[in-house]
């Protein structure tokens, strides 16, 4: 072995040495908030609240959406005024990649409502790139204070319940402007038939990115899991939940979108009554 390989593995070694020693001797979590009450608080926000430019005590999600719709708009803002211009007819790396994935929800606009998919295909593309972007938005751990003085990490947007209906109510919106557009008032009655999906995917979406939180936080709550193993689980659920969960909202937006704007064929009046004339025909 080389005296630079050996080098490595003692300093591995020295690592890991230390980061056993400190999960056997430091203190675990109980001498703050339980458990039960940490989970409580990741649902409710009763007490981990932040104080929005002292105007008002908020959930930390909304902090959390309005940094993340801030940089939203701070790059679709600097695409569209630096790289868009300077598009090429043979593109670069970062060119082919916005292309795609612009082309990945046309597509799915197109395929799921060949009748009106103009503004449905930008629509999916925001949710999705919202709700991808605020769920990994978690791992950074951007640290704020709350009210009672402690240190939290602001949480994905969508983990607040009150972000994730808002989200379903907005797409269930746009599905009941696609019936409106395709069939008029009568698109609306089918619209109303459908009024469970906007329970569907607002609890979908936050049990989902909830799950994960609760998870997390249960495993750093114990000090002694909360080395290596925190990373792995708050990647793993954080990837899983962004893809999936993007893609879930989205294709179930298009999907009904594209049943309720589809055009109805008339109904055919029957002749009224007594009206109709019988007509021989010569040939029977």
């Amino acid at each position: 072995m080389s005296k630079t390989r050996r080098t490595y593995l003692i300093a591995w070694i020295a690592i890991l040495a230390v980061l056993l020693a400190g999960s056997i001797l430091a203190p675990d979590g109980t001498g703050g908030e339980s458990v039960q009450e940490t989970m409580r608080d990741a649902v409710l926000h009763e007490s981990n609240q932040i104080n929005l430019l002292g105007l008002r005590a908020v959930n930390p999600g909304l902090v959390s959406g309005m940094v993340v719709t801030a940089f939203l708009l701070a790059v679709a803002a600097g695409i569209r005024i630096f790289v868009i211009p300077r598009f090429r007819y043979v593109p670069g790396r970062f060119q082919l990649i916005l292309e795609q994935i612009v082309g990945l929800f046309d597509g799915m606009a197109q395929s799921n409502s060949p009748w009106r998919n103009s503004f449905l295909g930008a629509y999916i593309f925001a949710a999705g790139t919202y709700i991808f972007t605020g769920t990994l938005f978690e791992l950074f751990g951007f640290q704020a204070v709350s009210t009672a003085g402690r240190s939290i990490a602001l949480p994905a947007p969508l983990s607040d319940i009150n972000a994730a209906i808002m989200l379903g109510v907005l797409s269930y919106l746009v599905i009941l402007s696609g019936a409106i557009a395709g069939n008029g008032l009568r698109g609306v009655r089918s619209a109303l038939t459908e009024i469970s999906l906007l329970i569907s995917m607002s609890f979908r979406l936050f049990g989902a990115l909830l799950s994960g939180l609760l998870v997390t936080e249960l495993v750093y709550y114990y000090i002694t899991l909360s080395f290596v193993l925190p990373v792995i689980v708050a990647v793993l659920f954080t990837l899983l939940h962004a893809l999936i969960q993007s893609y879930v909202l989205t294709m179930l937006t298009a999907l009904f979108y594209g049943e309720m704007s589809e055009p109805k064929e008339p109904r055919l009046k029957p002749p009224a009554h007594g009206r109709g004339k019988l007509v021989h025909d010569p040939t029977t």
